[in-house]
């Protein structure tokens, strides 16, 4: 089954076909037990995940490992990306206790690898930042062996925002560009491309050998080679270690339609023309998310990283 679609984009008009996701993206759901237990340890702990806010299409392999990407500030965004299931919203106030809740359960699961994000927060003078910095901190007190991967907002374009955060003792400063340039105003309305840009731009100056520097994109949305390629060179010029590739699925009705599915080896291609942009560790796939197997990819990165250092 597909239908013609037609849309605008940039004051011009044009088409695609919206078909039903071919094989490679047919991935089954399982909810296990283990998938159910790591959702009551969430839940039980009062905590949010983007996995589940997002309609991450990974959650049950992940929270089948007892894995889970935890989202801070709330579970409503101040923004409304096209592309994205996250609640808009009211913004809740932040809890001060979130930290703590996040240590019990890394401690209940016995994970050693964590990744951090949250909702964006534009009400907030500083973004949210001061907030990433408390939690951070309780978790190198009462985890001290966790390793730590941010992925954060971009804080309105506030410098010292980037540089608070950029600078606490973490393994991962993640911010994802999603897109291409001239995308950003049919999918990021409310974000700005040089912004992210200038956020990734900052972290890699101010990050330590140890905290790698990492983003995201999303493809299918109907961005061109050309453009690709120029956004794989803003992201090696910026310092970017680690870029992850990965296909857009549409998460309801609400959001943007798919413009393409890219096939297997069209990823293996994206990831070869990124690493030959610059970036020194590329992750590439259908189902790659941002999150998705970080620690895996990390340690991956970090060996890429250090070898090319030392060349």
């Amino acid at each position: 089954m597909e239908r013609r679609i037609a849309g605008r984009d940039g004051g011009r008009l044009v088409f695609g076909r919206e078909t039903r996701r071919p094989p490679w993206l047919r991935k089954k759901r399982n909810l296990s037990d283990a998938v159910l237990c790591t959702k009551a340890k969430l839940h039980g702990s009062g905590l949010h995940t983007v996995c589940e806010s997002a309609r991450c299409p990974n959650l049950a392999e992940c929270f089948g490992r007892g894995v889970a990407t935890i989202m801070i500030l709330g579970e409503h965004c101040t923004r409304d990306c096209r592309f994205c299931a996250v609640d808009h919203g009211p913004p809740e106030r932040a809890d001060p206790r979130e930290g703590e809740k996040i240590a019990r359960f890394v401690r209940k699961v016995g994970i050693s690898f964590l990744v951090i994000t949250s909702v964006t927060r534009d009400d907030l003078s500083d973004g949210g930042a001061s907030h990433f910095v408390e939690v951070t901190r309780t978790l190198r007190a009462l985890v001290p062996e966790l390793a730590i991967e941010l992925l954060v907002p971009d804080f309105s374009g506030t410098d010292a925002s980037v540089v608070r955060v950029a600078e606490m003792p973490i393994e991962v400063f993640g911010h994802n560009v999603e897109t291409v340039r001239r995308l950003y105003s049919s999918a990021r309305r409310q974000a700005d491309y040089e912004r992210s840009l200038s956020v990734l731009k900052t972290a890699g100056r101010v990050c330590g050998e140890r905290t790698m520097v990492k983003s995201g994109i999303m493809v299918g949305l109907g961005e061109t080679e050309e453009e690709l390629l120029e956004l794989f060179g803003d992201l090696a010029r910026t310092g970017v270690d680690i870029l992850t590739i990965g296909q857009y699925l549409r998460p309801s009705r609400g959001n943007l339609e798919v413009f393409r599915y890219y096939r297997p080896e069209d990823f293996e291609r994206l990831e070869q023309l990124a690493l030959l942009a610059g970036v020194s560790a590329v992750k590439s796939g259908p189902y790659v998310r941002s999150s998705y197997l970080a620690e895996e990819n990390c340690a991956e990165a970090r060996s890429k990283v250090s070898k090319k250092k030392i060349i």
